[in-house]
């Protein structure tokens, strides 16, 4: 288990006064009626998984399967690729209807979604990696489950397939038939699958969690929020420029994403006002730190540092802080460096103001340059591999010790 054993788990725990109490999910008060169905059954998202999913990648691990899958899948990347030859006929049947686009999904915001992203590339990359991949390790469940599961052993592998999953639903071509966002969607969906049939087996997890069954409906609309409400907040509190239509798009494409990822449309919200009310529900009450997030944060932080050569260090931590909160860099134990700090708070603001004043102009340099760096980004991830894309294969196992 690295650096961590069960037992300082267990006692760092307890002097933080966080096992079996952080992370535990509240009660659920959002009505559907501020849904995208509009209406729902009255079930609670924390106690529903994925019926459809679940049973399916139990049986196929049980069976000794998914190497073969694995292997299979290597090929089936684009959303038009055919589905894989050799798989078992009831995976062909399901990954048939699970790739396909909910009757509500709507093309015109789907392209626009594109556009947008692209536009604001430079922002979700810093957004979505130094807030979002940061905050992901305060969220007590999550940060537990990414511990013990088998990509908490290999976090440099881990980041590479969460980067993908963005970077996929970012894409200009992201639900057309040359994009891979749909096909990495659904595969996420079986790896959160066969998490939910590895991970109880886990002692050490057991040891830690308030839960039964990991990834409900639940967390995932919580990781919704640290990825998609967070960074459209902070877009408004950065003053850049959106239009209403833009806002909508951008919603529309996590809406869809939800969706995929086997999220009821009775518990997916249908404005950014809905989202906001649903985030200060189930994630901002939740937000705290543990052993096994300290440990990841220490991880990701420790990989950004390697591939920036170590020059960044302190940029990196005051931008962390910056975009989350000093409480949160507390948190997690991160070293202050205050030019970095003073730096930041008025160089950022300068550097988004000169950004929207000048990218009329040269919207295609912005692109070209934001691509480049989440190239790079990509390569040092995939070792060297791919710029644009890690394959997700579904694990058989948890972390080694776990």
């Amino acid at each position: 288990m690295g650096n961590l054993s069960r037992r300082s788990v267990l006692s760092l725990g307890a002097a933080l006064g966080l096992v079996g109490v952080a992370g535990t999910a509240p009660a659920w008060a959002w009505s559907p009626a501020a849904s995208v169905a509009g209406a729902g059954t009255g079930a609670d998202p924390w106690w529903v998984w994925d019926d459809a999913t679940d049973p399916l990648m139990a049986a196929l691990l049980d069976k000794g399967q998914v190497p073969a899958i694995n292997t299979a899948m290597q090929s089936w990347v684009n959303n038009s690729d055919p589905l894989p030859s050799g798989l078992p006929a009831d995976l062909t049947a399901y990954l048939r209807q699970a790739g396909t686009l909910p009757a509500w999904a709507d093309p015109a915001k789907l392209k626009l979604a594109a556009d947008f992203n692209r536009r604001m590339s430079s922002y979700l990359f810093m957004l979505y990696s130094l807030g979002s991949g940061i905050m992901s390790t305060v969220i007590p469940r999550e940060a537990r489950n990414v511990y013990y599961s088998a990509g908490g052993a290999d976090m440099k592998a881990r980041a590479a397939k969460t980067f993908t999953f963005g970077y996929d639903l970012a894409a200009l071509n992201a639900f057309d038939p040359a994009g891979h966002f749909v096909v990495t969607a659904t595969k996420t969906r079986l790896v959160h699958a066969a998490v939910r049939h590895l991970l109880p087996k886990s002692s050490h997890w057991q040891a830690v969690t308030d839960e039964k069954i990991p990834i409900s409906n639940g967390d995932i609309l919580v990781t919704f929020h640290s990825l998609g409400t967070y960074t459209h907040r902070r877009l408004r509190d950065w003053n850049v420029p959106m239009s209403a239509a833009d806002e909508d798009a951008f919603l529309h494409s996590w809406q869809v994403a939800l969706h995929l990822l086997g999220v009821r449309d009775e518990f997916i919200p249908q404005s950014w006002a809905a989202a906001e009310a649903q985030s200060a529900q189930v994630l901002t009450p939740i937000l705290a730190p543990t052993p096994e997030g300290v440990e990841l944060a220490r991880t990701l932080l420790g990989l950004i540092g390697q591939a920036s050569l170590g020059v960044a260090n302190g940029f990196v931590n005051e931008y962390v802080r910056y975009v989350l909160s000093d409480e949160i860099g507390d948190w997690l134990g991160l070293p202050r460096d205050y030019v970095a700090a003073a730096a930041i708070r008025v160089g950022w603001p300068a550097y988004v103001a000169f950004r929207e004043a000048t990218s009329p102009v040269m919207p295609v340099d912005f692109y070209l340059f934001d691509q480049f760096v989440r190239g790079v980004a990509m390569l040092y991830l995939n070792n060297g591999t791919s710029p644009t894309y890690t394959p997700i294969t579904i694990p058989t196992a948890n972390r080694p010790g776990a």
